[in-house]
């Protein structure tokens, strides 16, 4: 029988975020009057506030009080962004599912893979099922492909360093592209052309574009892509019909979001 979740919980983490659950009703403590109000003792209080600290979770003030970092700013920033993206692409992906009649799907990087936020698939007996919270790797799939293109050049540099020149381009088909300096000239060629293919680079008998969606700072926060079976998306198919679709897509979601070209 699976254990209950409560039979995992660190109680050290479990502190920390009633620490900064306290904060949700007050501005600011002092280590006493948090230690009586969470019924733990001052010595416990005063080295999760010390530890939370050095996060940026927690700041000191000038009066030996303690508030929020910005840290806990940021993370409340990303949450909504990500809410956000995902409301704003979801009409977008069943306008894309229609009318390609292939599965759409909305992603963004998670470390070095293309992590899987929300998809809209048709009814069909043969296609692409829903893949909501899944993640692939970036060098063979058109999602991840677009999004370390399209990012910033130290991401792809970093991408060299941790992945690529560690021999991380693993072949998952005949068709993935297993040598770095390949890799790398075919990731200038998708920045330029604003979009990335998988001809069966990721699994056999699966097709894939994709296009980039960016925020209102202009940088490139995911990915729109557009997958199905070869047999109903031959290359002419998904380079004429599919990839305008796709980047008339990431535009409109990109000026959702606040960015102006």
């Amino acid at each position: 029988m699976k254990k209950p979740k409560g039979d995992y919980t660190i109680q050290t983490v479990l502190n920390a975020v009633r620490v900064l659950d306290a904060f949700r009703e007050r501005e600011e403590y002092g280590v006493t009057e948090l230690a009586q109000r969470l019924g733990l003792h001052k010595n416990n209080v005063f080295r999760l506030f010390a530890t939370l600290e050095q996060a940026g979770y927690i700041e000191e003030t000038a009066d030996e009080r303690y508030r929020l970092g910005v840290r806990c700013l940021e993370v409340g920033q990303a949450f909504q962004r990500g809410r956000n993206l995902v409301e704003r692409a979801r009409p977008l992906l069943a306008k894309l599912a229609a009318e390609t009649a292939e599965s759409a799907h909305l992603s963004l990087l998670a470390g070095f893979e293309a992590l899987c936020l929300e998809s809209n698939a048709p009814d069909r007996l043969v296609g692409t099922r829903g893949r909501a919270g899944t993640r692939l790797p970036c060098h063979c799939t058109a999602a991840g492909k677009v999004l370390l293109a399209c990012g910033p050049e130290g991401l792809r540099a970093r991408f060299d360093r941790s992945v690529a020149s560690n021999g991380g381009l693993a072949a998952r088909t005949g068709q993935t592209i297993v040598d770095s300096h390949k890799f790398f000239e075919h990731l200038r060629t998708v920045r330029v052309e604003g979009f990335a293919t998988d001809f069966e680079e990721c699994e056999p008998g699966l097709v894939c574009a994709a296009a980039p969606v960016h925020d209102a700072s202009g940088e490139v926060v995911a990915a729109l892509s557009v997958s199905g079976p070869v047999f109903r998306l031959p290359e002419d198919r998904l380079l004429r019909d599919v990839v305008h679709l796709l980047i008339e897509a990431g535009e409109q979601l990109s000026r959702d979001l606040g960015y102006v070209a």
